[in-house]
């Protein structure tokens, strides 16, 4: 690949495909590293220092992960006393990345850190007021945003980075993780944005409608997290992907339902009455509809939380004109959740990996700061990362639909009136 490298200069290649191999030397056969294996080994592990070395402010981040991985490996063959896999640099890569020239790395930040240069800065400046010694911010906040982005190790972001121990390296990521959760947490109070998200709902037809909300799970090894070792975050999202509300940390064996009364949000609109108070809308046929949000069939149905229609025959169906119409609007909202998650893995591929039991605890955390990063970065006009949502509805038997055998009567009576409102307008397309 060419891009980002020197003109003229097409940035180095890898051969992973010969280089994966993998070597296996029991100690019953030690005695076939002869002096001359041991010489090969060693040259070969120098040669490829020395090449990650000069090349590694062009490569991929996901060849430089893999070739000292390789490394690491070749270095582990060697009989004792052996010499360290990576020797120390003059200077760490990010210092040397910083002193090139713009015309250079420019292109690079991206493909590093996720964001531009100028990005870059502009979060710098909003969290550096409240950093805490000893670290420097603006290492601190590439090491949090290399991880995040490509999920490498401490030791791996330690060398690279100037920063003394795998330790350090961590505790930098979980400070950025705190101030990034403390400082970009305001972009979450949709009800500042309200009419501006009223408005986005409007041009899909959706009348008066603040939000969708739904699950994203994140995998995690073990028994800790259910059965099937996985957390779910709910979260209510924007007709633009951004995320409006975030509850993090649910085990999967947690009924959907019982997460949703116990989070924040269900709080601030059932009991404090300070979200989706705003006016009703009034339709064409002169009924009105109240502010609201959309729910998976997972939810139950109330006046604020709209789900789509289930059927009462399995053979066949049951839903009049309407009631499809409106199934079918409510299918295409429900997907801004999975492409919202599904671009905050894309971009955030730390996030997408299956996390140790061990730390799950910090899994939440982490989580939520990749959401407020998603926000921040729409928010700078950067451009979104193509999502993958191919396990995106893998859930489905954890998010079994509630039964509507004690159906709240006004919220049938708003879901019927936004299903009339939609088949009228289908019908005039």
């Amino acid at each position: 690949m060419a891009a980002g490298g020197r003109r003229g200069k097409a940035t180095p290649k890898i051969a992973t495909t010969a280089t994966k191999c993998k070597v296996k030397i029991c100690k019953s056969q030690d005695h076939l590293l002869t002096p001359q294996i041991v010489s090969l080994l060693s040259s070969a592990t120098s040669a490829a220092h020395f090449f990650l070395l000069r090349h590694d402010l062009f490569l991929l981040p996901s060849q430089c992960l893999s070739l000292e991985s390789l490394l690491s490996s070749l270095s582990s063959l060697l009989p004792s006393p052996r010499p360290p896999p990576f020797p120390p640099s003059p200077s760490p890569w990010f210092n040397r990345f910083l002193s090139l020239p713009s015309s250079i790395s420019d292109p690079l930040w991206p493909r590093f850190f996720r964001m531009s240069k100028p990005t870059f800065s502009q979060l710098l400046s909003t969290l550096s007021p409240s950093f805490p010694p000893p670290f420097p911010p603006d290492s601190s906040l590439a090491v949090a945003l290399f991880r995040l982005a490509h999920g490498a190790s401490y030791k791996f972001l330690a060398r690279r980075f100037g920063f003394s121990s795998s330790a350090d390296a961590c505790r930098a990521f979980y400070t950025i993780c705190k101030l990034v959760n403390d400082k970009l947490g305001n972009s979450l109070d949709f009800q500042a944005d309200i009419s501006r998200i009223v408005v986005g709902f409007g041009w899909i037809s959706l009348p008066n409608c603040c939000g969708v909300l739904g699950f994203g799970r994140f995998e995690v090894d073990g028994q800790l997290m259910g059965s099937n070792g996985s957390l779910f975050v709910q979260a209510l999202v924007d007709s633009e992907g951004r995320f409006l509300d975030i509850s993090a940390g649910w085990p999967c064996s947690i009924k959907p339902e019982s997460i949703l009364h116990q989070t924040k949000l269900f709080s601030r609109v059932e009991e404090s009455r300070e979200l989706l108070n705003g006016p009703c809308s009034k339709l064409s046929d002169e009924n009105f509809v109240p502010q609201y949000i959309l729910g998976d069939s997972c939810f139950p149905l109330l006046p604020w939380l709209i789900t789509p229609y289930l059927r009462t025959n399995e053979e066949g169906d049951s839903l009049g004109s309407p009631e499809r119409e409106f199934n079918a609007v409510h299918s295409r909202a429900m997907g801004l959740v999975e492409m919202a998650f599904g671009r905050v893995r894309a971009r955030w591929q730390l996030l997408s990996k299956r996390w140790k039991e061990r730390c799950v605890e910090y899994l939440p955390f982490a989580i939520v700061m990749g959401c407020l990063l998603h926000n921040f970065l729409i928010k700078c006009s950067e451009p979104l990362p193509e999502e993958n949502v191919e396990n995106s509805r893998e859930d489905e038997e954890e998010l079994r639909p509630v039964s509507e055998e004690d159906v709240d009567e006004r919220g049938q009576r708003i879901r019927d009136a936004i299903a009339q409102h939609l088949n009228r307008v289908s019908l005039r397309k």
